[in-house]
């Protein structure tokens, strides 16, 4: 058995995006779709290292390399080494080894999803758990029942991203909040910086795959951005386009086209070619200035 290779330039945003593509694509079909989420507990710090190190030796790692991390394992906490992760993916390796439907790892979350149309779907996807559920018995893993968020989004049972956004407003507005209480100036080169550290990222974390599409759910989280900015001290008075001009900022709703263009242009460009021929088909044309497409 080979040893398993690990995916350059993988993100949640890839895995995200490359696993809901089939799971729309199905439900487009009309087909119904289950979608189960397992999260190991506590998955780095709870890996037998005798039957990691026995993969090892069985991807084919020479016995050096095996009793150098025998070493770095022996009374070593995985969680926050760089090694760790890496050890991680190559123990979970085999966990997809019997599976008929489709399985999504990414570190320590899995995604399982099938179609459920008819009484063999719903059996195939229910022998497809039992198995996982054997691989982390023998294992000496377990799985937290309690978690069910994908990768730090949720996506409703309609496949809609609205309960996203909720949250995503929810808490970039309890930070905008502490920012507010904890720091006494209002002076634009403190609260400038503050804003795009600690406040913006949950805004556009993934948003590539939940980017709001109903106005309600757009002004939701536009109202953070109109927020930050109006906390500004001499700036109180202007509307929020002139605020905007003002701090050389954009609006989150263009910030948002930025980054689908971006993500856009990298699948075209083969960074993930194996998710990106799903994605898109090209067209050649003679019209185009330069590339062809």
């Amino acid at each position: 058995m080979g040893i398993p290779q690990l995916a350059k330039g993988k993100s949640c945003l890839t895995n995200l995006v490359a696993f809901y593509e089939g799971v729309t694509t199905s439900v487009d079909k009309g087909k119904a779709m289950d979608v189960i989420y397992l999260d190991f507990c506590k998955a780095f710090d709870t890996v037998p290292h005798n039957i990691l190190l026995s993969k090892l030796e069985r991807y084919g790692f020479d016995g050096w390399t095996v009793q150098w991390i025998r070493n770095w394992l022996d009374g070593h906490i995985q969680r926050g080494s760089a090694l760790g992760p890496v050890l991680f993916n190559i123990f979970i390796n085999d966990i997809d080894s019997e599976m008929e439907c489709t399985l999504s790892k990414f570190a320590d979350d899995t995604k399982l999803s099938g179609a459920v149309d008819t009484p063999e779907g719903r059996d195939v996807i229910q022998r497809d758990l039992d198995n996982l559920e054997k691989w982390a018995c023998v294992n000496l893993m377990r799985f937290n029942k309690a978690k069910c968020r994908d990768l730090g989004v949720l996506v409703d049972e309609k496949l809609d991203m609205s309960q996203q956004c909720a949250l995503t407003a929810q808490k970039a507005n309890c930070i905008l909040g502490c920012i507010q209480r904890s720091v006494a100036s209002r002076s634009r080169e403190v609260i400038l910086p503050l804003y795009p550290a600690l406040v913006r990222p949950h805004l556009e974390y993934c948003v590539q795959l939940w980017s709001p599409q109903h106005k309600k759910d757009m002004e939701l989280l536009e109202q953070v951005q109109r927020r930050a900015t109006k906390m500004i001290r001499g700036l109180e008075h202007l509307s929020y386009e002139e605020r905007l001009k003002e701090l050389g900022l954009f609006s989150l709703e263009k910030r948002r086209l930025w980054s689908d263009l971006i993500a856009a242009f990298q699948y075209l460009k083969g960074a993930y070619r194996k998710d990106g021929d799903r994605l898109f088909r090209k067209a050649c044309c003679d019209r185009t200035r330069s590339n062809g497409f």
